[in-house]
Order: C-alpha cells, then structure tokens, then sequence
C-alpha cells in the first residue's frame, strides 16, 4: 500500500483514537428521592448474651491451664485444675468419722431394741450419723471445687491466671462466652423514650464494614438511670452473624418513623479534609466536581443529602476515577 495513503488513513483515524482513551465510560447512579425509615442513631458494644467468669472455690495451687483464649470448649469440659491436697485430708477425715458415727448408731439402735439404752441415747446417735453423713458430703463437694469446668458451650476469652499462681476463693481464672447468641448495649435518653417506644425496632450499622443487618428483637430496660436520665437498651442480633464479637463498637439505628429523602451512594463521596464533594456527570458524560452537605446514613448505606444536589442528577460511583478523567480533559 502506498505509504502517503497509510499516512492519511492514521490521520483520519486519530481523532476517534484519542476521543475513546480519553473518555472512558464512568459508572454512574441517579440521586433519589426516596421514602425512608427515619432513626434515631446511638453508639453501642456488643456483648454476648450468655457469657461467665469461672472463678475459684477452694484455696490452692494452679496445678494446669488446659484452655487459653480464643479455645472452643465444651459444656463440662476441664479448663483447670488445682491442687486439692488439703480438701483431700479433710474429706477422708470426714469419711472416717462418718464411718464411726454409722457404726455407733447401728450399735445403739441394737441395744435400744434389747432395752439397754434409752431413747435420748439413740437419738444423739442418730444425730451424730446424720452431722457426719452432712460434714462428708460438704467435704466430698470442697473437694470437686478443684476441678474448673465449663459452665457452657462456647469460646474461652481470656484466661485470668497461669499455672504455678495460687488460687483463692472468688479470685476469677477464666472468662466464657457464647459466640451463637449476641446483643448490642445501648443508651436512650428520656426525651427520645416515646419514639422509640411505638416501633421497637432496630438497624444495627458495622460502621468500619459498612454492615447492616436487622435486629431480631429490642428490649427496653424498665428503669432508667438516676444519675444520667438514659434508659439502656438491648438490640438481639442473629444467631451466629459472622464478624460480630463481644467489645465491638456497633451504631444501633432506632427507627422512629418515615420521611422523604434525597439519598446519594456512599461510594460517590470524595472527602478531602473539610470538604465533601462528588463528581456530577452530565448528559454527555463530562464530570464536575461540586462541594455538598451530607446528612446522616440510611439503612442500606446511602447518605442523605442536605445541599448540593438535586433528585435526578448522576454521579460518578468512582470518584477518584472521575478525578482522573477530569484531569485528562484538561
């Protein structure tokens, strides 16, 4: 092919070349306007539902550790034990004198048959079988203290001693929980009662996730606080929701009525220090940046929109792409 005619046809070309890399296609999404829940947000723990701290009964040696945080244990399951010589010594003691109390009231009762002792005699008898039978049984009870066990299934989440530590009573060893049925903790103040009272319900926001998922069910405490005037309430999540633990902070959203709002994705938003911003595409694909005032979020992620705006407009779910495009326009 002649080469003049190569060079016109690349020139022809050149302008559709360079129209199609520098205007990539952005993807877009209306600003809505939309009936939504209205909530009334309040930060909020999670905590477990069933969760205990094993502690101590009996004075002793931590003699093993078999569970470290983070274990899955069984209901029953032996988490430590500790060293029960003492409790040994004295449940045989009381053994053995339960041993003679039960021989001294089978031979008084035989010679109370025979008439030789009187009644008062045979019932000190008794009694004496009846406090040993008691003191043996109290010791037998002393003495199984030093086997830690598992109130319950569930994951241990910390342990509170090491082997070698002394144990005393009431000193905690070991913290369980169960990961299968969760809740979050959070604070009502009174003037917001009543709002929350009519529909007891609830949107719980994973804010580093951006996570929503609806509450099972919500529970108000029937008092309130003397000194701070807030009633607690306790949102129930799903059985086994995974990424939630106990400690975690949560948003728990009490809804509290319906509105209209103009709502914008939460990906569209470009924050650059003070400033909030999302990029505007236009009919023809062009995109501009333009500064707007963000209300609070909604269930599902979107953000409300407060001034910027208008209900209709497309803007770019990617701004830091539409930032680039802008740049090659110039």
């Amino acid at each position: 092919m002649n080469p003049m005619r190569v060079l016109l046809l690349l020139s022809a070309l050149a302008p559709a070349i360079t129209s199609s890399w520098a205007q990539p296609v952005l993807a877009t999404r209306q600003v809505e306007l939309r009936e939504v829940q209205l909530s009334y947000p309040a930060e909020a723990m999670v905590e477990a539902v069933r969760q205990a701290t094993v502690a101590a009964q009996v004075q002793g040696r931590i003699l093993d550790a078999r569970v470290d945080a983070g274990s899955r244990v069984k209901s029953g399951q032996v988490l430590m034990r500790i060293d029960a010589r003492e409790a040994e010594e004295v449940l045989a003691g009381a053994k053995a004198q339960l041993a003679v109390a039960r021989a001294n009231f089978e031979r008084t009762q035989n010679l109370f048959a025979q008439k030789f002792v009187s009644q008062a005699a045979l019932d000190k008898a008794e009694a004496d079988f009846k406090a040993a039978s008691a003191g043996a049984g109290q010791a037998g009870t002393v003495s199984s203290f030093s086997i830690i066990t598992a109130p319950f299934a569930g994951v241990v989440a910390q342990r509170l001693a090491e082997p070698g530590e002394m144990a005393i009573p009431g000193r905690p060893l070991v913290s369980v929980f169960d990961p299968r049925n969760l809740r979050v903790i959070a604070s009502i103040p009174q003037y917001k009662l009543a709002e929350v009272k009519q529909t007891p319900r609830a949107k719980i926001e994973f804010p580093e996730t951006g996570k929503w998922v609806d509450a099972v069910r919500v529970e108000l405490l029937p008092t309130a606080d003397a000194n701070t005037h807030v009633v607690q309430a306790r949102a129930y999540l799903p059985e086994n929701l995974e990424g939630a633990i106990p400690g975690m902070f949560v948003r728990v959203h009490f809804l509290i009525g319906k509105a209209k709002k103009l709502l914008l994705p939460a990906a569209a938003v470009l924050r650059r220090g003070e400033v909030t911003a999302a990029y505007v595409v236009d009919e023809k694909g062009m995109a501009q940046l333009r500064q707007i005032r963000l209300g609070e979020a909604v269930a599902g992620g979107d953000l409300e929109v407060l001034a910027g705006l208008s209900a209709g407009e497309s803007v770019a779910l990617d701004p830091v792409k539409a930032g680039i495009v802008k740049r090659g326009e110039k």
